[in-house]
């Protein structure tokens, strides 16, 4: 899997005084189930050290503009950052991971001023724009946002979803399409309960549709319902609905400790691995492998452990 990350997060010496902001989870936790796709327009456009820049609101354009000469610098940066979008494109990518607050790189967190030096809210980086425009359905954040554990675990999600059906394009067929539906059911029930509906239908095929055209719809609407984040209530639902499962199988006394689980769950005394790990028990115990195929169980590896911390979810 290739995941685009600005280049200074990934510890190379690219910012203005030619330092980095080297980033303890891209490099030391996900990088050993990616592969990096580095940008860095400012750097390629001026080099490294160069002068500070920042957006500016000129009438309904927003320009940059170098805090030292106060030189208009809004065309040399779109040039590298375009080269930049060619390159994150032609690697097919999973995600983009940006700088936060950068000129070019910040996702609605990059200041822009008056030309009277005034702040006057925050918007998109340049280049941040530009892959918003071209991959609208990309898994993409901020590493700053990133130490939210909630969103976090979110985006991790996210991009493994992402992948999951890029893997399963390259030889899609109709009965594959309604098996990987099924194994998706609760991992999109957590996200929009109405989404996955909405695949069911396109799945049903009821209008008989050509398979590519089928199957390009349920793309739109599958990435569309993966961006969605998940919350303790919709979380909690998707929890009692899979306990269904297993009813005719525990004991009394298990249900009331599994349902228990559940409830301190949603009160955030334990995390979402305590229920999911009896879950888990129970399904491989009595072979329920309708549940055990689910990739709700396990969106991404295990080892990143990101449904470890009761901040994990909101």
């Amino acid at each position: 899997m290739k995941i685009a990350v600005s280049a200074c997060l990934l510890g190379e010496q690219v910012r203005f005084d030619k330092g980095h902001k080297r980033d303890e989870f891209v490099m030391d936790e996900l990088s050993r189930y990616a592969e990096y796709v580095s940008f860095c327009p400012e750097h390629f456009a001026f080099g490294s050290p160069r002068p500070s820049i920042r957006m500016v609101s000129k009438g309904e354009e927003l320009k940059i503009i170098s805090n030292k000469t106060k030189e208009d610098l809004t065309s040399p940066l779109l040039k590298t950052s375009l080269e930049d979008l060619e390159k994150v494109s032609s690697q097919n990518v999973c995600g983009i991971i940006f700088k936060s607050k950068s000129p070019t790189c910040g996702l609605m967190s990059s200041k822009v001023y008056l030309e009277n030096g005034f702040a006057d809210g925050k918007d998109n980086g340049i280049f941040a724009n530009l892959c918003k425009e071209k991959f609208p359905l990309l898994p993409m954040e901020e590493e700053g946002r990133l130490n939210d554990a909630w969103l976090r675990e979110n985006f991790v999600m996210q991009v493994f979803a992402y992948e999951s059906f890029e893997k399963f394009k390259e030889g899609a067929t109709m009965s594959g399409l309604v098996k990987f539906h099924q194994r998706s059911k609760f991992t999109l029930q957590s996200k929009d309960e109405s989404l996955y509906r909405v695949l069911g239908r396109i799945v049903g095929n009821h209008l008989n549709q050509d398979f590519q055209d089928l199957l390009d719809e349920y793309e739109f609407h599958f990435k569309t319902a993966i961006a969605k984040k998940s919350g303790i209530g919709k979380t909690r639902n998707v929890l009692e609905h899979m306990a269904g499962f297993l009813k005719n199988f525990l004991s009394a006394e298990e249900k009331k400790m599994f349902h228990e689980q559940i409830e301190d769950y949603a009160k955030k005394i334990i995390p979402l691995i305590v229920p999911l790990s009896t879950l888990n028990l129970y399904a491989t115990k009595y072979a329920v492998s309708y549940l055990l195929e689910q990739t709700f169980l396990n969106p991404y590896p295990k080892e990143l452990a990101l449904r470890s911390d009761v901040k994990s979810v909101k």
